[in-house]
């Protein structure tokens, strides 16, 4: 592939699918690691079960890859959400979410960053979420959210030196599988849900790959530690 490789977590559905599909598309061959396999592999797609929540198993199945090519390319894409009003939180749940949504993300870059600093060019994106800004039940995943695009302006300010770029993207209402599921088009409290998006209508996976796809690509080589919404409009106001 003449992008070379791209390593995308969560890439079996949703959104994560549409990355995936996205960059092949865009001439990277994409490597996902998910706990559970897509329905079909796509042309330029391997695919490796890797627990994110294990952070021993996800770095070492990182380094493995590195190893075997070179990856300057990673997105941060898994993501685990447990929706509870505050006084229902726990303390488990606080450090299954962290694990999924913080600490792989730290242990993937690290596993990769050796190949991007030899290269002197690295991608990387991070998926965020408008949940970052307040939504009632997000106590845990809006918290590693916002974390994870706090961690971004700083691997930022230390990799740009080295040529890596690090950015995030943060989808609002995006018509996933998952989404669809909880909000079946057509359904009232769908319809006033999708009212209260200023564009009128939930957004696609395919729209959050594009925005994806501009971070990864070589031209966007003067863009890093921004955070970018994909929301329809949502994070405005």
């Amino acid at each position: 592939m003449k992008n070379g490789t791209v390593l995308v977590t969560g890439g079996s559905r949703g959104i994560g699918r549409a990355i995936v599909a996205r960059l092949i598309e865009d001439g990277y061959e994409a490597v996902n690691f998910s706990r559970g396999a897509p329905e079909s592999l796509l042309p330029g797609e391997t695919f490796r079960s890797v627990d994110l929540a294990d952070a021993r198993a996800a770095g070492e199945a990182a380094r493995e890859l590195a190893a075997s090519r070179p990856v300057l390319h990673l997105v941060n894409n898994a993501g685990m959400i447990e929706v509870a009003g505050i006084e229902a939180v726990t303390q488990d749940a606080l450090a299954r979410t962290m694990a999924v949504n913080l600490v792989a993300p730290v242990v993937l870059l690290q596993a990769l960053l050796p190949g991007m600093r030899a290269a002197r060019h690295g991608r990387v994106v991070n998926i965020g979420s408008r949940a970052a800004l307040g939504k009632p039940g997000r106590t845990a995943y809006g918290a590693s959210k916002g974390a994870l695009a706090a961690m971004t302006r700083t691997w930022a300010l230390e990799l740009a030196a080295d040529g890596i770029t690090v950015n995030t993207v943060a989808p609002g209402p995006v018509a996933t599988e998952l989404f669809n599921a909880s909000n079946p088009p057509g359904d009232p409290r769908t319809r006033a849900l999708e009212a209260a998006i200023p564009v009128g209508r939930s957004g696609l996976p395919e729209e959050v790959a594009h925005v994806v796809a501009m971070f990864m690509d070589r031209r966007a080589a003067f863009v890093t530690g921004q955070l970018i919404h994909v929301c329809g409009g949502v994070s405005v106001g």
